[in-house]
């Protein structure tokens, strides 16, 4: 069956903006980087600043060490999609939201009250299984990657061994998501390279395209759609 798509914009300013009318990539600046999301191209909710703090996640893996206690310990355990993991003595227990301190904290309260004489547990990110971008498009190896966090726009393309020749470097678009539509931003990845547009990092589930006259028509159609600053696209396909 041929999937047809369509894109229902709700506008909450400007009409939104087409990827035709990119600007020439500027000359870079020795000693200076456009840091800045330009919110002309939809990028006012991107930010080259990664977070200090890391809170577990759902799918992720982490390992449990209790000192001299390897009947407790777990090379590596993955924590559940509601949020929980199974350790023994403990039954499940929550783990996402915590940081890995924070959990660390909580497993050596709990051991404690089972019964645990003065335990020293160690807590560690074993796989940040949640961290999943896609990557489409004029690339060499189009797929789904995992990347750990602080990586960015220019990592994904990367771990996607780079751009096709015949990619319009000045059309990638990265769609993410949020409880309100899917946000749509566009970035022109020579200027990104060259430090002169915003290398943004990335969230779970993020989706880049980098842009060609290959592309479906789906991916046309989104391409052409970047919004203006205070718009959002809700991307739906219809399987019918």
């Amino acid at each position: 069956m041929r999937a047809k798509a369509g894109i229902h914009l709700s506008l909450y300013g400007l009409a939104a903006l087409a990827l035709g009318g990119c600007a020439s990539t500027p000359e870079p600046v020795i000693g200076a980087a456009a840091i800045q999301p330009v919110s002309s191209l939809g990028q006012a909710g991107y930010t080259h600043q990664a977070s200090r703090t890391y809170l577990l996640r759902p799918s992720d893996k982490i390992s449990v060490n209790v000192f001299r206690e390897p009947d407790f310990s777990l090379e590596a355990v993955q924590i559940g999609v509601e949020g929980n993991v199974s350790l023994p003595l403990l039954g499940s227990i929550p783990a996402a939201g915590m940081t890995a301190q924070q959990f660390e904290a909580d497993v050596t309260r709990r051991l404690s009250a089972a019964g645990l004489k003065s335990p020293m547990v160690a807590i560690n990110i074993a796989e940040y299984a949640s961290h999943l971008v896609t990557v489409e498009g004029a690339v060499d190896t189009p797929g789904v990657y995992q990347f750990e966090p602080g990586a960015r726009l220019s990592s994904a393309i990367a771990l996607a061994q780079g751009t096709k020749r015949e990619a319009k470097r000045s059309q990638v678009a990265v769609f993410r998501t949020r409880p309100d539509g899917i946000y749509i931003a566009k970035f022109d990845y020579g200027a990104v390279s060259q430090g002169t547009m915003l290398d943004p990092v990335l969230e779970p589930g993020d989706r880049v395209v980098v842009g060609t006259d290959g592309l479906s028509i789906f991916w046309q159609d989104a391409l052409q759609a970047i919004p203006a600053l205070g718009v959002f696209a809700t991307v739906a396909i219809d399987n019918n």
